[in-house]
């Protein structure tokens, strides 16, 4: 049976700041069969890509892009805030549609000629995603496209990650 995924992600007003809508995923992730059916659409959409690793953007694409590398019986690579990893990384400022952040990811984390799919829960602006291909680049990977549970169409986050692939399964 397909589920309407929206029912399972509800709108927080004004969260992280005011004039911020957030999408809650929780009530998904707390539904298994919910989270199931979003992680076989993430696999529907992605399945033609070729890649070997899944990178996971902290912290809700660590929950997507881990249960998809189990699926699809290959690697994870987080991508993670600064200083949360113990060995050397290289790191990626960007901005966001609130502020700025940056992401690092171990410097040795993809050997020449490795792949990406790149996870995240949100395309909002899309530099996040941006930020996390630039990373894949300097490891000397290369992207094979971007997959996200939700897309926030009107901000037009898909435009910046051209020409790579992106596929969401819900859009807003």
């Amino acid at each position: 049976m397909t589920l309407n995924l929206k029912e399972f992600i509800h709108d927080v007003p004004d969260f992280p700041k005011p004039g911020i809508v957030f999408r809650d995923i929780t009530p998904m992730l707390a539904d298994a069969r919910a989270f199931a059916e979003a992680i076989e659409r993430l696999d529907e959409a992605t399945r033609d890509l070729k890649y070997t690793r899944i990178i996971g953007i902290e912290s809700r694409g660590f929950i997507f892009g881990a249960a998809l590398a189990q699926r699809r019986k290959c690697g994870f690579v987080p991508i993670r805030k600064p200083k949360k990893l113990p060995r050397a990384t290289v790191r990626e400022t960007y901005a966001l549609e609130y502020g700025e952040d940056a992401l690092e990811m171990h410097e040795d984390a993809f050997i020449k000629g490795e792949s990406a799919l790149i996870v995240d829960d949100v395309l909002a602006t899309g530099g996040t995603a941006e930020a996390a291909a630039r990373l894949v680049g300097r490891s000397a990977g290369d992207v094979a496209g971007f997959a996200f549970l939700i897309e926030l169409d009107f901000l037009g986050g898909r435009a910046r990650l051209a020409p790579h692939r992106t596929s969401s399964v819900v859009h807003y």
